[in-house]
C-alpha cells in the first residue's frame, strides 16, 4: 500500500558557524490512503544513549507547539507557517555551539509514518587571535614568532606572511601550520618588517599582526663595565657615609664623657690675678697697722713677680722662705691674712 514519503533525503550533514542560521529540510508527500491527522515532530537525539529524546517543536491538530525545549525557545520555527503544504523544515536562528547534535524529523498521517535524521555541527570561527615574538631580536639569533587563537573550533590552520612587498617569508624560515609557530634562523636586518598571521577553520578566519625589528647586538661589555663602576662608586659613597657617622658618634661620646668628669660639688680653682690682688690687699692692711717706728729702715720693696698660691702656706710648710727676724703683729684679730714681712740685713740687703 502506498503511503507518505519524505523527499528531502539528499543531505544529512550540516556545518554552520556560531551565530548563523541553518535550515534543516524535511519535505514530504502524502498518500491518498493517509486519512488520519497530520503530526510533525522535531526531536533532538542526545549523544548519550542513556538519555531520552527531547521534543523541540511539534505540529499537531493544525497547531504549532514550540515551548518544549527551553534552550531553543524563540530561536526555532517551522520554515513554512503551514506545514500541511508538505514542508516541515526547521529553521534554527543564532546558532550556538550547544546546538550541535542529531535532529530527527518524524511525519505521521495514519496509517503512514516516516522519519529522517540529520547531523548538525555548529563550529566557532577563530577569534581573539594573538601574535607574539620570542627570543632576542638581534642579528644572528633564532627568532620564533607565535600565533594562536583563543577561540575557535578545530581544526585551525595558521599561515604567516609578510605584510608588505611580495609577502614571501625569508628563505631560512620554517612554518608549522598546526601550532602557528614561525622559526626564523640566523636573523638579519632584512627580516625586519610587519608580519601577519591568518587563522582559518571550516567556518571562518581571524587575523593578527606583529612588527619585527632586527637590530645589531648590544655592547654587553660596556654595560657590564658601567655596572661595575657604578657599583664601586656606590660602595665608596656608602663607606664614606658610614665613616662620617662613626666619627660624629665618637665626638659626641667624648664630649659626653668629659662633661660627666667635671664634679659640680668642687669649687673652681683660684686664678692668679685674684691671688695677687688678695696678697697685695693683705700686705697693705698689715703695713697700715704697724707703727711708724716699725717702718724705719724699710724701703719700698719692688715686686717683680706676682705671688702665687704658695704664699698662703705656713712657714713650716714652705722651705723656700726663711723666718722673718721682725715679729709680725697679731693680724688675725684684724681679719687680715698673715704674710711674711721682709727684713733688712746689716749690709742693707733685704732677706
Amino acid at each position: 500500500t502506498r503511503s507518505l514519503s519524505i523527499t528531502s533525503a539528499d543531505q544529512s550533514m550540516f556545518e554552520r558557524a556560531q551565530g548563523e542560521k541553518v535550515t534543516l529540510p524535511c519535505t514530504f508527500v502524502l498518500s491518498e490512503n493517509d486519512e488520519g491527522p497530520l503530526d510533525i515532530e522535531w526531536v533532538l537525539i542526545p549523544a548519550d544513549n542513556q538519555k531520552k529524546e527531547q521534543i523541540i517543536i511539534m505540529y499537531a491538530v493544525d497547531r504549532i507547539y514550540n515551548h518544549y525545549y527551553a534552550a531553543t525557545t524563540g530561536r526555532m520555527q517551522f520554515t513554512n507557517p503551514d506545514p500541511r503544504s508538505g514542508d516541515g523544515s526547521l529553521d534554527i536562528l543564532n546558532l550556538k555551539s550547544s546546538d550541535t547534535g542529531t535532529y530527527q524529523c518524524k511525519v505521521k498521517k495514519a496509517p503512514g509514518v516516516q522519519s529522517q535524521k540529520l547531523q548538525l555541527t555548529v563550529l566557532v570561527k577563530p577569534a581573539r587571535t594573538k601574535c607574539s615574538i620570542e627570543g632576542s631580536q638581534e642579528i644572528g639569533n633564532d627568532i620564533i614568532m607565535k600565533c594562536a587563537s583563543q577561540e575557535g573550533s578545530p581544526l585551525i590552520s595558521y599561515n604567516w606572511r609578510r605584510a608588505a612587498g611580495t609577502q614571501e617569508l625569508p628563505v631560512t624560515s620554517t612554518l608549522n601550520k598546526n601550532t602557528g609557530e614561525l622559526l626564523l634562523k640566523n636573523a638579519s636586518q632584512d627580516y625586519s618588517g610587519a608580519y601577519s598571521c591568518v587563522a582559518t577553520n571550516r567556518v571562518g578566519t581571524d587575523e593578527c599582526s606583529v612588527e619585527l625589528n632586527v637590530t645589531p647586538p648590544i655592547n654587553t661589555a660596556g654595560i657590564i663595565a658601567g655596572a661595575i663602576i657604578g657599583t664601586l662608586l656606590g660602595l665608596f659613597l656608602l663607606a664614606f657615609l658610614i665613616f662620617c657617622c662613626c666619627k660624629k658618634h665618637r665626638e659626641k661620646k667624648y664630649e659626653k664623657e668629659v662633661h660627666h668628669d667635671i664634679r659640680e660639688d668642687v669649687p673652681p680653682p683660684k686664678s692668679r690675678s685674684s691671688t695677687a690682688r688678695s696678697y697685695i690687699g693683705s700686705n697693705r692692711s698689715s703695713l697700715g697697722s704697724m707703727s711708724p717706728s716699725n717702718m724705719d729702715g724699710y724701703t719700698k720693696t719692688p715686686y717683680s713677680q706676682v705671688p702665687s698660691e704658695d704664699f698662703e702656706r705656713t712657714t713650716g710648710q714652705n722651705p723656700n722662705f726663711a723666718p722673718s727676724k721682725v715679729a709680725a703683729p697679731n693680724l688675725s684679730r684684724m681679719g687680715a691674712v698673715p704674710v711674711m714681712i721682709p727684713a733688712q740685713s746689716k749690709d742693707g740687703s733685704i732677706v
